[in-house]
């Protein structure tokens, strides 16, 4: 085998990175841009929503269909191609003078939504498994920080040049790392990474397989990642709906106030996603039930410091800001590790699909999370509502994540087993 040199793995991270910041700030644009886009086409609350419901519809259905052509052809070629489809679909949301033509140009945006499995299969084929999880970590703080830089445009640029200028920048953007991954993203062959083929000069070609596939269904660690999937985004949908209004209207934080908490909480949680994955990697090598472990520490002290900070009387602002950071840091550790755990199990050939599976699911919880929260909401509280369905969701991921410690180590096995009887025929065969 002749892994790939440490600086094109570096090149590769780097513009997978810009690809993760710049895409997510151009998502979540659509929130911070809710009022000058909702004064262009004359919107209600609702005909808002139905933007947002359709990227999200289209992005959700994608999933399986990207996974499979990630896993059948090259994943580079796809990823550039998913980054034109973003640049592309985003300068026609900014050319559509009605609001039925800007309706289906946002729902449009969701094609490439789907994109990041191929993306994570690809980065497991550059790095070991004892080295995936802190890639992963860093490449997920692209979450809080696209945010930011989402919010950044939205408000400063926006009043000042429009906010159809503000999508002819993203989607150039996305077009431009087209071009970048494209011409500097080379295919890396699927399971050059794994320990068994080391020392080797070829490899065996992994080609997708429906067989393999269906396995996907069968490891006992993959279904019960599928169900903590389905409830793992509760908390993380709930937050970011009704957070910001429940600072302002509960706590009564004015504009400036909500922004010099809600910055050092999206910093605190970039740390978070990277500690989560070198921690994940460290206890990686010394037990395959490492990750999980780092995930469970995750849920169970982002779930106590979140209920201290929401159940601290509104005159401690000093003692609130100091527990949500806090908070902060645990809530984003299991999220490296799932990704990184998902590549553990599963063979070179179907991970994009396994990993499509898991953000399809993950997708329909994230359909149900806010109605749920805006139901208990309206029945109690912003507050109340946070910390139940959030707590109520971490509580059951607490226990199918301690189910998986007894399931994982088998899962790890198995699959090096099979790396290792696939590294044999091949070295049988070239003697």
């Amino acid at each position: 085998m002749n892994p790939r040199p440490a600086r094109t793995s570096s090149r590769v991270v780097f513009i997978f990175l810009a690809f993760m910041l710049l895409h997510q700030a151009d998502r979540l644009l659509i929130g911070p841009l809710k009022g000058p886009i909702s004064e262009t086409f004359g919107l209600n609350n609702f005909q808002f929503g139905l933007l947002v419901t359709g990227a999200l519809v289209v992005g959700t259905v994608l999933y399986p269909v990207w996974g499979y052509l990630y896993d059948r052809y090259a994943r580079a070629k796809l990823l550039a191609l998913a980054s034109l489809i973003w640049g592309s679909t985003t300068w026609l949301s900014a050319v559509a003078p009605t609001y039925p033509a800007f309706l289906v140009t946002r729902a449009s945006t969701g094609i490439d939504d789907s994109s990041y499995p191929g993306l994570y299969s690809l980065v497991a084929d550059y790095f070991t498994p004892q080295q995936r999880g802190r890639i992963y970590g860093l490449l997920q703080i692209a979450m809080p920080f696209g945010y930011l830089i989402g919010m950044v445009l939205a408000l400063a640029l926006a009043p000042i040049i429009g906010w159809r200028a503000v999508y002819y920048i993203t989607g150039g953007l996305g077009i431009l790392l087209a071009l970048a991954i494209y011409r500097w993203v080379p295919e890396a062959p699927r399971g050059q990474a794994e320990p068994e083929f080391a020392g080797q000069e070829d490899i065996p070609l992994f080609r997708f397989s429906w067989r393999e596939a269906r396995e996907i269904f069968r490891r006992p660690t993959m279904r019960l990642l599928f169900v903590q999937g389905f409830f793992g985004v509760f908390p993380w949908n709930v937050l970011t709906y009704f957070f910001f209004d429940y600072l302002a209207k509960e706590r009564g934080y004015n504009s400036g106030q909500v922004l010099q908490t809600m910055l050092p909480v999206l910093l605190f949680m970039a740390l978070g996603y990277f500690l989560g994955g070198w921690l994940g990697d460290r206890l990686f090598v010394r037990t395959s039930r490492g990750r999980i472990l780092v995930a469970i520490t995750g849920v169970l002290f982002g779930m106590l410091f979140l209920a201290l900070a929401l159940n601290t009387p509104i005159g401690q602002g000093r003692l609130f800001a100091t527990l949500l950071f806090i908070g902060a840091i645990f809530i984003p550790l299991p999220s490296a590790n799932v990704v990184a755990t998902i590549q553990d199990i599963n063979p070179p050939e179907v991970r994009s699909t396994a990993q499509a599976i898991e953000y399809f699911i993950e997708n329909s919880g994230a359909a149900v999370a806010p109605a749920l929260a805006g139901w208990v909401a309206d029945h109690t509280s912003m507050g109340a509502a946070i910390l139940s369905v959030s707590i109520g969701a971490w509580l059951l991921c607490a226990v199918i994540f301690t189910g998986m410690l007894w399931t994982v180590q088998r899962d790890v096995k198995r699959l090096r087993d099979e790396m290792a009887r696939r590294a044999s025929q091949t070295y049988s065969a070239t003697v």
